[in-house]
């Protein structure tokens, strides 16, 4: 267990899923956080449920592929909570779709959210860090497909190799300013997201509902799928001391699918 105790925390994506569970997991172990997401409806519910683990929290509706918007995600959190020590850039979107027939726009959209939205949260939180004159913690979303690019994944999977790439040139620009960079690479976790895939897998190759996200669960060495909880225990160790010296990394936690 991480100990954040009085840490701010600014989670993206936050309103369910894997952010959901991170966000949940640092304010057990001692931050109060701001919860971003493109609507409100999943993080104030999340607020609610932070709140009652006697921590502070607070909401702010933002697009991440918005320069501008994440600037002023970043400030409100800071203004509202009192701090900003934390930032995880954990919003990002799936896609589904062969090589030969994804389009400039379905390009356009995933590469705004996945990789733009992660290097607008890496600038602006480690502008606001230095500003504040203290070190921070930048806690980037990679994926096993950060590692290993997937046949009907090739566009998704671009863009975590483009984050893992963005995370080490980060570490190394900011590390004389003490702002630590690192990425997670979660594999096959039950959420929102994966039932997306799942079902996109089985439109394009006529595979019944649930064999995909089964294929590839029954390919865990660890025998059984993700969870939040799992991912947001490496962001909780990213956010506390313990990995004070660690950076540039961008870790596997899939249960044993990539080997690296």
């Amino acid at each position: 267990m991480a100990d954040i105790s009085g840490k701010t925390a600014l989670v993206t994506g936050a309103g369910q899923g894997i952010g959901r569970g991170i966000a949940l997991r640092l304010a057990r172990d001692g931050a109060n956080v701001a919860l971003i997401d493109i609507n409100d409806d999943g993080i104030s519910k999340v607020a609610g449920e932070i709140e009652a683990l006697g921590r502070r929290a607070t909401t702010f509706v933002a697009d991440v592929g918005d320069r501008s918007a994440v600037a002023a995600a970043i400030d409100h959190t800071e203004k509202t909570l009192g701090g900003f020590d934390i930032i995880v850039n954990n919003a990002g979107i799936a896609q589904v779709r062969a090589i030969a027939d994804v389009t400039p726009e379905e390009v356009a959209r995933i590469y705004r959210i996945n990789f733009e939205g992660i290097l607008w949260g890496v600038q602006l939180a480690a502008a606001k860090f230095i500003e504040r004159k203290q070190k921070g913690k930048i806690i980037n979303a990679c994926s096993i497909a950060g590692h290993e690019g997937y046949a009907m994944l090739g566009i998704y999977s671009s863009t975590k190799f483009a984050v893992r790439a963005l995370t080490q040139a980060a570490a190394k620009e900011y590390a004389s300013q003490g702002i630590t960079v690192n990425a997670y690479c979660p594999g096959v976790v039950g959420t929102g997201m994966w039932e997306l895939i799942d079902s996109e897998f089985s439109k394009l190759t006529g595979a019944p509902k649930g064999e995909t996200y089964n294929k590839f669960v029954n390919g865990i060495a660890l025998g059984r799928a993700e969870t939040p909880d799992d991912v947001a225990c490496l962001v909780s160790w990213f956010a506390g001391p313990d990995s004070d010296y660690v950076t540039g990394q961008s870790i596997l936690i899939d249960g044993g699918i990539v080997y690296r």
